[in-house]
C-alpha cells in the first residue's frame, strides 16, 4: 500500500482462512484513520472465525482507541454481493479439502489456492476476459495447481488473458519462466494494474 500510495480502500474481501491470506489485516488502521470509518470485511463463515480469533482485540466491546475497526459481512458461496456499484460473484473451488472462494467481477475472474475446480465453477468462469489463477511450482503439490496444470486449465477455458499468481520460489525466475509461457499467459507481479 505504501509503494502504490493507496490512501483509500472501499472494503477487504477474503478467499479463505489461511494466514498467508489474512495476516496483514491489522494494517487497515491507517485506512480507518483516513476515512473515519470501520472497514467493511467480506468473508465466509470459516474465514470470519479465523479473523475473530487472530484479531480478537479488534472485536472487544471496550477496546482502546487506535485499534482496527472492522465490520464483518458474510459471503454465501453461491450468492452475488455488491461493494458500492461493483458486483462480485463467489466461485467456490477446492484447496484439497478446504472450500476456497474465487470471485468473478464482470469480465475479470480471480482464483487462488486451488487444485480442483468443479464443472459448475468452470461454467461461472467461462466468458471472462481476464483470469488470475494460482500456479505454485512445476512439481506436483497436494493443494495447488502446478504450472502445467494451470496452463492446461487456462487453455481448456480458451481464456484471452491469464495471469498466474501465488507461485513459490520453486517456479524459477520470472525472467526465465514468463518467456516460456503460451500466448495469453503471463506471470503477475506486485503493483500490477489490470485494465479491462
Amino acid at each position: 500500500m505504501l509503494r502504490t500510495k493507496t490512501t483509500h480502500i472501499d472494503a477487504v474481501v477474503f478467499t479463505h482462512p489461511h494466514r498467508d491470506h489474512y495476516a496483514g489485516l491489522d494494517d487497515i488502521r491507517p485506512f480507518n484513520f483516513f476515512s473515519g470509518k470501520s472497514m467493511p470485511i467480506y468473508a465466509n463463515t470459516i474465514t470470519q472465525v479465523a479473523i475473530q480469533r487472530d484479531f480478537y482485540y479488534a472485536f472487544e466491546a471496550n477496546k482502546d482507541a487506535g485499534l482496527p475497526e472492522m465490520q464483518l459481512h458474510t459471503i454465501d458461496h453461491d450468492t452475488p454481493f455488491k461493494i458500492g456499484d461493483i458486483e462480485l460473484t463467489p466461485i467456490q473451488v477446492m484447496h484439497r479439502e478446504m472450500p476456497v472462494l474465487g470471485f468473478r467481477i464482470g469480465d475479470f475472474t480471480y482464483i487462488t489456492d486451488a487444485n480442483y475446480i468443479s464443472e459448475e465453477a468452470i461454467e461461472q468462469i467461462k466468458g471472462s476476459k481476464v483470469l488470475i489463477l494460482n500456479a505454485l511450482r512445476p512439481e506436483t503439490h497436494p493443494t495447488h495447481f502446478t504450472l502445467s496444470e494451470a496452463i492446461a486449465l487456462t487453455q481448456s477455458l480458451n481464456m484471452p488473458q491469464t495471469y498466474f499468481t501465488h507461485f513459490s520460489h520453486q517456479i524459477g525466475l520470472h525472467a526465465n519462466v514468463e518467456p516460456s509461457l503460451p500466448k495469453g499467459i503471463r506471470m503477475a507481479y506486485d503493483g500490477m494494474v489490470i485494465t479491462l
